[in-house]
């Protein structure tokens, strides 16, 4: 099914607004500060910005904690702020998507605070609350953010589920109330100009009848709640009436951020035929370096198995094909940086040559290709040292129950899989120039700034033009031009199914047909993968070719016109 839907062909670029650009020296990135950077975004030619939260929050937990869907935080900034924001990307032809943040709430939120009031406020049932008491939860389920999924209330004598922090309470999607209260806040902020909605944890909002405890690993405490409520019995009704009630009224592109997905359930929610969502986040190749002792869950420090890598991609590829539509990404801010991750930040050549390797990989692949702020120049993963550099919840909070309560690891051990793993990688300042705090504000940063920064920044890759910045700049304009690349068949070349070190395959869509080969270890490697001599070199992060050598971390495209 070829696929013609406009975002198809499109790239998004991530802004995590907190780490972008902060306008007024209070330290935080800003509106104003993102509106001063446009003129950059439209030079990399991404078409569309997606927005971590903005709305007004506690900041609990940067942000996921919403307390009003209608407001923007004052750190951000202010309405007038957004509106401009919108109109100047609109002017520049770049769409907005906001993310939509409604498996859970801020505790601060009315809705919640009303709904702790009593247990016949009108509000309660906006919320999951079940009978326990301070010793004896509900069930199993652990939080996502370590301890207990629910907290115990003892002016009414129930808890609340939470699968995130105690402050984020779990919205009761079983409530028609609640689900039209989304639907319309959705709709609010369409009318205002927005584009889009990135979903967050979308995958999550429909628990199972009774809430039964959820499986455990061996010694462990609590429960695994995401094999209880991903994708859970009513979540393809919610995102079909949603659809109906907001998106069929819009212009828009919806992507869902789908823990827990299969192939054969994202065939569901990003259908082609598009009555839910237009296409999933999903998390299986996120998951290939963890930790081999499911106790320990993503905590390591080891780089994932190239042959792990490309089963995963390649499964996504076909299975998805003529079927649903996937998100392309390696990080995000859950996520470390890709370049320290699954490539090579050791040497200044190393990590230009990886970097613009695993671009080529992602960026020839059918779905729609996420940038993170700062990928496009290759940023790397911070030089943590210590807990208290951390600012990440998850991060501390698995130290303390890892380290202090389970005494399943030693501190020193855990502090080395915190700096190769901890979301704060993402989260640290934008790297613009060479300047105080990389250009990212003229005051102190809520995160300090990687001291990599005097030799990696915006400034000095706009300076040079084989730079990662144009090679991300090309690829955009290659998705743009070449339909190959949206509807093009995927297929592994022969000969690349147990290959170690290189992965290497084709897009044909009958009319014109491309070898992608990307060489993911530092050796010089010798292979020949037959390719024709009416083929022309596309692009390559070397500025010559070598026909069957491969250097280190060398990644090359060809072309074929029938």
């Amino acid at each position: 099914m070829e696929n013609q839907h406009w975002w198809s062909r499109a790239v998004v670029y991530q802004i995590y607004p907190k780490s972008f650009q902060d306008s007024n020296g209070d330290g935080i990135g800003d509106l104003p500060g993102i509106i001063q950077r446009l003129d950059y975004l439209a030079k990399l030619g991404v078409d569309i910005i997606w927005l971590n939260p903005i709305y007004a929050s506690p900041q609990v937990d940067n942000g996921y904690d919403i307390s009003d869907y209608h407001a923007i935080d004052p750190a951000f900034g202010t309405m007038d702020d957004f509106k401009k924001l919108v109109e100047l990307a609109h002017q520049k032809g770049i769409k907005i998507v906001m993310d939509l943040v409604v498996n859970h709430t801020s505790d601060q939120h009315n809705w919640f605070i009303e709904s702790k009031r009593s247990t016949n406020n009108r509000y309660r049932d906006f919320y999951i609350w079940r009978d326990a008491d301070s010793e004896h939860a509900p069930n199993n389920w652990g939080s996502y953010f370590s301890g207990s999924a629910w907290q115990y209330d003892p002016q009414t004598k129930q808890s609340y589920l939470h699968l995130f922090a105690p402050e984020q309470p779990d919205l009761n999607w079983e409530n028609s109330l609640v689900r039209q209260e989304v639907y319309q806040m959705m709709n609010w902020w369409s009318e205002l100009g927005v584009d889009g909605f990135r979903m967050d944890v979308i995958s999550l909002i429909s628990k199972p009848a009774g809430l039964p405890d959820a499986p455990k690993s061996d010694n462990s405490q609590y429960g695994n709640p995401e094999t209880m409520v991903a994708n859970g019995p009513r979540v393809h009704e919610f995102l079909q009436e949603m659809h109906q009630a907001v998106m069929d009224h819009h212009q828009m592109v919806t992507v869902g951020e789908t823990p827990g997905v299969t192939t054969k359930e994202a065939q569901k929610y990003a259908n082609l035929n598009n009555r839910e969502l237009n296409m999933v986040f999903q998390f299986e190749h996120m998951s290939l370096d963890g930790n081999p002792n499911p106790q320990l869950g993503k905590w390591y420090d080891q780089k994932v198995k190239l042959s792990l890598l490309r089963e995963n991609l390649s499964k996504w590829q076909t299975e998805l094909a003529g079927q649903a539509w996937n998100s392309l990404y390696w990080n995000n801010h859950d996520q470390p940086r890709a370049v320290s991750r699954f490539g090579d930040d050791s040497t200044e050549t190393y990590r230009e040559k990886s970097a613009k390797m695993l671009a080529t990989i992602l960026h020839f692949q059918q779905g729609t290709p996420y940038i993170y702020e700062g990928e496009e120049i290759g940023m790397t993963n911070y030089p943590f040292q210590d807990l208290s550099d951390y600012n990440d919840l998850e991060s501390i909070n698995a130290y303390h129950q890892l380290v202090d309560q389970a005494h399943l690891l030693d501190g020193k051990t855990m502090l080395k899989y915190l700096a190769f793993h901890s979301r704060d990688n993402a989260r640290t300042p934008m790297q613009w120039d060479d300047t105080t705090h990389a250009g990212f504000t003229t005051g102190q940063p809520w995160l300090p700034v990687n001291p990599n920064y005097s030799q990696l920044n915006v400034q000095q890759a706009l300076a040079d033009p084989n730079s990662i910045f144009y090679y991300y700049q090309r690829l955009i304009q290659l998705r743009h031009e070449l339909p190959v690349i949206t509807n093009g068949q995927y297929a592994l070349i022969a000969g690349n199914l147990e290959d170690p070190d290189v992965y290497a395959y084709t897009r044909d869509d009958g009319q014109q047909k491309l070898w992608i080969i990307a060489n993911f270890t530092k050796q010089t490697l010798q292979r020949d993968f037959s390719i024709p001599k009416a083929a022309t070199r596309l692009i390559s992060n070397y500025d010559d070719d070598q026909l069957i050598t491969l250097r280190p971390y060398e990644a090359k495209v060809y072309q074929q016109i029938y």
